[in-house]
């Protein structure tokens, strides 16, 4: 069994077809072209040179060896990993079909292999910074060799998706010729950056220190809050309003989850159901772990009532606002900005 990185676009704007249709796609536009015909990745070259002109020589070669490795590399059988970009959570699947190309269909979605996805929305957080390293490599296509990263995730698959506890340090595989720009050499830097943040808060702010990080980011904000006593909630965590009292609008009732797996819809109706108690006209459900999919389908029924923040919604808003977290709060939390460069030659073709 191999295990394989596929990501579902630059920003994830794939993810939800890929997941619904069970499947994964070769998302190169223009790229309308039967690979199963090509003999070698020499022709693979030629016909990237042919379909990108304008490419440079080493973007169509890094590209190149993504595109071999989803027609002529994976196979029946073999896991594929996919970091989601919409929440802080990872699915995995097993690849169920061949390569197969269909020319009449939509850009760029030309070519597909099918995978049942056995386990979704996986927290980020239940894995080791290590695997995380490997599945933050800035390809949209590679498989994950190091650290015996196979067998560590399916150890982790079998036992609740819990942390392995066999893990042995390994060197990395060196790529092959046919394995050109394949392996992990190059990672998602504000990714890996977002995790060790997350295992920070985890380790910080983990039960009533969530709703209080949450609290400090709604003062931030502009808000007044209210945070409930620990213990005795009953259903509303952090009660936020406008102006200097909280008297104005909007009135929010805050329920704050940090446990380690995503919530279900009932959590989302007691919600609503207590905003009407205490006369709230908004609601925000903020999950450590994220949403289950009955929840997620509520999203546009409840637009304009509540917001939902995920583990990545939630650090999004603390870097937003945190020159304006109480000291305390930042103290805990130290954080510089820093710049890097990107690297958008190993990314998919536009």
């Amino acid at each position: 069994m191999a295990l394989w990185l596929v990501r579902a676009g630059k920003h994830g704007e794939f993810e939800e077809k890929f997941l619904r249709e069970k499947k994964i796609y070769l998302c190169w536009n223009r790229l309308c072209h039967d690979l199963s015909s090509l003999s070698s990745q020499a022709k693979l070259r030629s016909l990237m040179q042919e379909v990108y002109p304008n490419n440079a020589a080493k973007k169509n070669i890094n590209q190149g060896s993504q595109i071999w490795a989803f027609s002529h590399r994976m196979k029946v059988g073999d896991w594929v990993a996919l970091p989601s970009k919409l929440k802080s959570a990872i699915h995995f699947g097993k690849i169920t079909g061949d390569y197969t190309f269909t020319p009449k269909a939509e850009n760029p979605f030309y070519h597909y292999r099918t995978v049942d996805w056995f386990a979704t929305d996986i927290p980020r957080s239940n894995f080791d910074q290590d695997i995380l390293y490997s599945l933050g490599a800035f390809m949209t296509i590679c498989q994950i060799k190091r650290n015996d990263a196979e067998k560590r995730i399916k150890d982790m698959a079998e036992n609740g998706w819990k942390p392995s506890k066999s893990f042995v340090s390994s060197k990395a595989v060196s790529a092959t010729d046919e394995e050109i720009d394949t392996s992990e050499d190059f990672s998602d830097l504000e990714e890996l950056s977002l995790d060790q943040i997350a295992k920070t808060i985890l380790a910080k702010f983990k039960g009533h220190g969530m709703e209080t990080l949450v609290k400090s980011i709604l003062d931030a904000q502009g808000y007044t809050t209210y945070l409930t006593p620990k213990g005795a909630d009953k259903g509303v965590d952090i009660l936020a309003g406008q102006g200097p009292m909280g008297f104005g609008e909007p009135r929010i009732c805050v329920q704050v989850k940090s446990e380690e797996n995503p919530i279900s819809r009932e959590v989302l109706d007691q919600l609503i159901g207590v905003m009407q108690n205490v006369q709230a006209t908004q609601g925000l459900l903020v999950s450590w772990s994220g949403f289950k999919n009955t929840i997620d389908k509520e999203k546009a029924n409840q637009f304009f009532r509540v917001r939902l923040w995920g583990q990545k919604d939630l650090i999004q808003q603390l870097l937003k606002h945190y020159d304006k977290l109480d000291e305390d709060i930042r103290a805990d939390l130290p954080l510089k900005r820093i710049w890097t460069i990107a690297s958008p030659e190993l990314e998919a073709e536009e």
